[in-house]
């Protein structure tokens, strides 16, 4: 297996450059807030990182492809994607919450290789790639040891996505809530640190886009948790994409996709 030390160096970097970036404009007043076509929001803060982060990939791996949320898709010619969120979480960032989160990922052959998820505003960065395991601010990180449902902590992202994800939303999200000990939101890719780290248990998502999932799969899979789709698939990165995520600490995979499946 080749190393992908190289890369994850160089994510690591790029992130933390990119988040001293955002904070910046973080809890600042005058930041205009823009909507975009799905009515999501944007700032000046999400084009100006997305653009530093494709001009260092774009300098270091020039034959790779990039994907960003912001800029869109530029093609390569060495087979791998770079996938960029350079504010994942921007109604966090809005909102003055710390909790959103730079993500850039790597990816060949639709499977995920490189994961780094910086959260500039309360001081964190984890990272991982295929192989290399997963870190947390530097030292290696594994998921809970919890295996009951009863016991867990779960977070997820807005309730309101449930809602919008199909018939059985806001029936999976109910059941999940009387299924476990504790549920919390603000998820975003936060949640899925939450997750890698130890300090929480399993993350749902009802609708995700290629560019938040990619730098989190090998997050949580690298610190011994899965993450699938909420059939219990993983279908390929470079395919139609996934309708939903979901992420566990492993010992509850089976519990959670019932509760997702009944």
């Amino acid at each position: 297996m080749t190393s992908l030390r190289t890369e994850l160096e160089f994510a690591v970097q790029v992130a933390e450059e990119a988040g001293k970036l955002t904070l910046e404009y973080f809890q600042r007043s005058g930041v205009k807030t823009e909507r975009k076509s799905d009515d999501s929001p944007v700032t000046v803060a999400d084009y100006e990182a997305e653009r530093l982060i494709r001009s260092r990939i774009a300098s270091q791996f020039p034959n790779d492809g990039i994907l960003g949320e912001e800029e869109g898709e530029v093609p390569g010619t060495s087979g791998r994607r770079w996938t960029i969120d350079p504010i994942d979480g921007t109604k966090s960032f809005v909102q003055g919450v710390p909790l959103y989160g730079v993500l850039i990922g790597l990816e060949a052959a639709g499977e995920a290789l490189v994961g780094v998820v910086g959260i500039p505003g309360v001081g964190d960065m984890v990272a991982a790639a295929r192989g290399e395991g997963c870190f947390w601010n530097g030292a290696p990180t594994r998921v809970s040891p919890v295996d009951r449902l009863d016991e867990s902590f779960l977070v997820y992202t807005s309730c309101n996505n449930f809602h919008r994800c199909g018939d059985d939303g806001p029936g999976a999200l109910t059941r999940i809530i009387d299924a476990c000990r504790e549920m919390r939101s603000w998820g975003d890719a936060y949640g899925y640190v939450l997750v890698a780290t130890g300090r929480a248990d399993a993350m749902f998502d009802p609708l995700i886009n290629p560019w938040d999932l990619t730098p989190v799969i090998p997050i949580v899979t690298e610190a011994g948790g899965t993450v699938t789709d909420w059939a219990g698939q993983t279908p390929p990165l470079d395919g139609e994409g996934w309708p939903n995520a979901v992420a566990t600490n492993g010992h509850l995979r089976a519990s959670v996709l019932q509760l997702l499946n009944p």
